[in-house]
């Protein structure tokens, strides 16, 4: 595995970790389906901690 691989891998991971990459999966989805008002980045970001504080599930905070 090179550097740049594993620069990739970290920046991908860390995306993941963080949940940065959930926006870039809800524009995919709703360029795949267009289903209303597209959502900026910090009103998805708000929805989404939202929906988490709503239903923490096994969250301890």
């Amino acid at each position: 595995m090179s550097l740049r691989d594993m620069v990739r891998f970290t920046r991908w991971y860390l995306r993941e970790l963080t949940g940065v990459n959930e926006y870039d999966r809800y524009l995919d989805r709703h360029r795949a389906d267009p289903h209303g008002p597209l959502l900026s980045r910090r009103e998805y970001e708000r929805l989404r901690i939202d929906r988490q504080d709503a239903d923490p599930g096994s969250r301890c905070c």
